[in-house]
């Protein structure tokens, strides 16, 4: 090949080949989640329910085996027969009860509460014409396998349990309109639990190991009432950007340093929590939103906030302030911490003058209004 021969190299458009790979990812799924449809409609899952029902009635005795038929005959009945909801007063109590706010008294409701349940009574899997359930204050660490069978549930209640997962099986309750997960023990989320797109609240308050949504959870667009208080998020999910009916966003007592520059994308927020973070300013895209309400932040280390969120007479701006004695116990142990460290690198560092030089360099730039891109090492040595 010659120096003057020229060569042709072909150049492709990535967001073109992005685009075919997305397309068919999205086809895949999509004959994927019909297969799914088509078994689950077909006649072998309701014939393994039955069979399952049958073997859990052989083991049961008489008196039980009645007390469940009469359970289930429930919602056959012309008039809601009388229901003893107690299975064990002494490890917690369970009940089927109607609904107060809807006279017909099929839309039934379980409840159950007790430190002394491990576990979802067996019984529960025969009863899937359920609309709500309300578990809390148990030692139950996840939910059952039968989940998936509750397909009219709309409301599911379970705060302050155990549980250190939600299955993906969550995402075939396609009726779920409220969901409470909250001071639990999760740590993630499953990208399921964006099938439910007739979510409307979701609430994952308080599970500390929670940092992160997955992205999938952006196709909630009916969703109105977000809540991830007192988790580790360092950062707003961008899922949550993409909840474009979001009417209230709790953020707050999270890691938050910053807002992104974008949030005036919820045009129909009226309610924001960002207090407790570590927030120093609040982005002037705020003031783009004109649904906004109210505005709860911490007042401590806020420096920088929009003019019209002071102003504007519709728009509630609420600055809390730590109390002056727990600050100065804040600062106190900050101090101690900051004596802690040095004695540490004092002990650890024996010949420690280059490292003293870059600390003190280090603690100059911390009091200038800008910082030098890059730096020069430099070498110096004198004598004495």
């Amino acid at each position: 090949m010659g120096p003057n021969k020229k060569l042709d190299v072909p150049v492709y458009d990535l967001s073109a080949v992005r685009g075919i790979w997305e397309v068919r990812v999205k086809k895949y799924r999509t004959r994927q989640k019909k297969e799914q449809q088509r078994v689950e409609n077909s006649a072998l899952a309701r014939i393994d329910q039955q069979w399952q029902y049958r073997i859990y009635c052989k083991s049961m005795k008489a008196k039980e085996l009645q007390q469940l038929h009469h359970y289930l005959e429930r919602s056959l009945l012309t008039e809601p027969p009388p229901y003893a909801g107690h299975l064990d007063r002494n490890a917690g109590t369970t009940d089927v009860q109607q609904d107060e706010e809807h006279p017909d008294w099929k839309d039934l409701i379980f409840r159950l509460e007790g430190d002394r349940w491990l576990d979802f009574p067996r019984e529960l899997q025969w009863t899937t014409y359920l609309q709500e359930w309300h578990v809390r204050r148990t030692r139950i660490r996840q939910l059952p396998d039968f989940l998936a069978l509750f397909t009219q549930l709309t409301v599911l209640e379970i705060p302050r349990n155990l549980i250190a997962d939600l299955p993906p099986q969550i995402g075939k309750l396609a009726a779920l309109r409220r969901l409470n997960v909250g001071y639990n023990r999760l740590s993630k989320v499953p990208p399921e639990l964006g099938d439910c797109e007739k979510l409307e609240r979701l609430e994952l308050a308080g599970n500390l190991s929670l940092s992160e949504l997955p992205f999938e959870l952006s196709s909630l667009k009916q969703l109105v009432h977000l809540d991830i208080s007192e988790n580790r998020f360092a950062s707003i999910p961008i899922c949550a950007l993409r909840m474009s009916r979001l009417q209230l966003l709790d953020l707050s007592n999270n890691q938050l340093s910053d807002l992104p520059q974008d949030m005036d994308r919820l045009q129909e927020l009226s309610t924001l929590f960002v207090h407790h973070n570590s927030l120093s300013y609040l982005p002037v895209c705020l003031a783009n939103i004109s649904s906004l309400q109210m505005v709860v932040a911490s007042g401590d280390a806020l420096t920088c906030v929009p003019t019209k969120l002071c102003n504007d007479p519709e728009i509630k701006f609420i600055r809390l302030y730590d109390n002056p004695e727990k600050r100065r116990r804040r600062k106190e142990e900050e101090e101690k911490k900051k004596e802690k460290r040095r004695r540490w690198r004092e002990q650890e560092v024996k010949d420690g003058s280059e490292k003293e030089f870059m600390e003190a360099y280090i603690s100059t730039l911390k009091d200038r209004d800008t910082v030098p891109f890059s730096t020069t090492k430099v070498s110096i040595s004198c004598l004495l």
